[in-house]
């Protein structure tokens, strides 16, 4: 039976989910921790990669090369481009970019090198999983581009920016990163992201308070994922 990986990109993002899983074992690796488990007889590895993109490289690589998952699930919290999105709602990446990557001076556009593509798309299949687990579960569930980089966006300027460079909906700070190393390594991989804030610092909300009840939901979601992940 195939691995499957769970990651977030903060302690708090990945404590719900081991509060329900079994046979937890610890492993500390390359100055991470991950938790190697069980879930409905399903074997899972879990861990957090610390915020950014190159944390959350080494731990999807990790995940993949040394513990050999073979399909990644990600969630976590991400500002709200779309207008349409509210704090609170769900979203499924259906694809990701990177929007602070930038060699235009070369005359490439934004969120391109050579040999690499500007947007990659998340797995199918996964995400006809979350759709009827959220059918099941009553939730409702948004899809549509998440954009990401290294670096907290709460300026209006920045997030117009992105919203008409890549047409995104969603921006945070590690799916990208994670998506070119699955696309890479050929593992088929899964965003899901909770609205925390419309990315423009004008969100009125408590965030540890929100992080914490939105973990909660999206632990339920991703371990509903697993058990019906074939």
């Amino acid at each position: 039976m195939s691995k499957i990986a769970i990651m977030g990109a903060m302690a708090e993002e990945i404590e719900p989910i081991l509060e329900k899983v079994e046979n937890i074992k610890k492993i500390e690796y390359a100055k991470n921790i991950y938790y190697e488990a069980t879930y409905k007889g399903k074997d899972i590895v879990i861990a957090y990669s610390k915020i950014g993109k190159v944390f959350a490289s080494l731990t999807a690589t990790i995940l993949i090369e040394k513990f050999k998952c073979k399909k990644l699930l990600f969630s976590g919290v991400a500002g709200a481009i779309n207008s349409e999105l509210e704090i609170g709602d769900l979203i499924i990446a259906s694809s990701l970019c990177q929007h602070d990557l930038d060699i235009t001076a070369f005359g490439h556009p934004h969120g391109y090198v050579p040999e690499g593509d500007v947007c990659i798309f998340t797995d199918k299949a996964l995400r006809d999983v979350a759709k009827k687990v959220a059918k099941e579960s009553n939730l409702e569930l948004k899809e549509g581009m998440v954009a990401t980089g290294d670096q907290f966006v709460a300026c209006s300027d920045r997030k117009e920016f992105i919203s008409s460079t890549f047409k995104a909906d969603a921006l945070e700070m590690e799916g990208g990163s994670v998506a070119v190393i699955c696309d890479a390594l050929d593992i088929p991989f899964f965003i899901l992201r909770a609205i925390s804030d419309t990315a423009d610092g004008s969100a009125d909300i408590d965030f540890d308070k929100f992080l914490e009840s939105s973990a909660k939901i999206s632990a339920d979601f991703i371990l509903d994922m697993v058990k019906e992940i074939e």
